[in-house]
């Protein structure tokens, strides 16, 4: 694919900020990472060896029958571990991720009552309930991040389709818009939230659909003013006295010269998608228990205020991934600043 040499002079721009570069680097190998959480943490073994048969637990599920069990049993794995049928057989064994817990496991051998603090056996501690947080924070980071990118796609991608529209055609349909824009960024963005869990229960799309339909204004904004401003030029009157059409000009022409509003805005949407999650499973309106979140861990924080980990550590793997995430918008910012591409170096 080829690339603009304006193009190639801003990626060259983002490169040399070494702030956001590395920035970019440390929060892409973050979510690589979450998205293998399940061979890094969880209950399930890698692989089983088990009367000369091999299973993948990790990949599927298996039926109790397969480990001498009742086949409407749900293997425990941990416990046909230690148990000394599976033992007496010297080609049995398992193989388990090298945290060995699942996000919603409680360890209930652990000393003491939950939440018990950090310990080399768990490096973060546990939550109210036992369960490890170090791996309740790579899910919930996995969960978090990736609701995050499809919320911004989505509203990115809404508000630039009606934002184009708004800024091409004008006229009517733009007056229309705007009347409703004014009418949704009226609306409390919480309320929506609550009388729509309350009514049809807390999901993962009721909360994509609802960020959805308040995330994609602001961009609609700028990609208006982008439209109103490039339809004057003369490549689009061009374009039209070779008879393009109006969707061909729009995105094929128009559109690629209005990018710099979404790409620099994309990170700090991310961000405050990000934010707004945290808040709301803070809050007890998020994503239904038992998923894993790093607002639900802060909300255990403020009930046990003497457990210092579950409000630290949360607290700042927070704190770290909205850092790294407004270095990268900084960067990006600032790497498709018009005048940085005129610097004289």
């Amino acid at each position: 694919m080829m690339i603009s040499p304006i193009t190639k002079k801003r990626l060259d721009n983002f490169v040399k900020m070494k702030r956001a570069y590395y920035s970019f680097l440390v929060l892409s190998a973050l979510f690589i990472i979450s998205l293998f959480a399940d061979f890094i943490a969880n209950d399930r073994p890698l692989a089983v060896s088990y009367g000369g048969r091999l299973f993948f637990p990790v990949f599927r599920f298996y039926s109790g029958d397969n480990f001498g069990l009742n086949a409407t049993d749900v293997p425990d794995y941990k416990v046909i571990n230690s148990s000394g049928a599976f033992r007496q057989d010297k080609r049995n064994f398992m193989v388990f991720p090298p945290i060995p817990y699942g996000f919603n496991e409680s360890l209930l051998t652990l000393p003491g009552n939950p939440p018990t603090p950090p310990t080399w056996q768990n490096l973060l501690g546990t939550d109210d309930r036992g369960r490890d947080i170090l791996t309740r924070l790579l899910y919930g980071f996995r969960i978090s991040f990736s609701f995050a990118l499809l919320i911004t796609f989505s509203s990115m991608a809404l508000g630039t389709f009606i934002g184009s529209i708004q800024g091409f055609y004008g006229g009517i349909f733009d007056l229309v818009m705007q009347r409703f824009i004014e009418i949704l960024s009226a609306l409390p963005f919480l309320y929506v939230v609550i009388i729509l869990g309350s009514s049809l229960g807390q999901s993962f799309v009721i909360l994509l659909i609802v960020f959805t339909i308040f995330e994609w204004i602001d961009i609609s904004y700028y990609l208006r003013s982008e439209f109103f401003k490039l339809r004057e030029m003369p490549f689009v009157e061009a374009s039209k006295a070779l008879g393009a059409g109006n969707i061909y000009i729009m995105f094929r022409h128009i559109l690629p010269n209005a990018m710099t509003p979404i790409v620099t805005f994309f990170p700090f949407t991310l961000i405050g998608a990000i934010f707004s999650l945290s808040a709301l499973d803070f809050l007890g309106f998020g994503l239904p228990a038992p998923t894993p979140s790093i607002g639900e861990l802060l909300h255990q924080g403020l009930g046990n205020i003497f457990s210092y980990w579950l409000s630290l550590f949360p607290a700042a793997f927070l704190f770290l991934i909205l850092l790294l995430a407004a270095f990268v918008g900084e960067g990006i910012r600032d790497a498709f600043d018009p005048r940085e591409y005129f610097k004289i170096e």
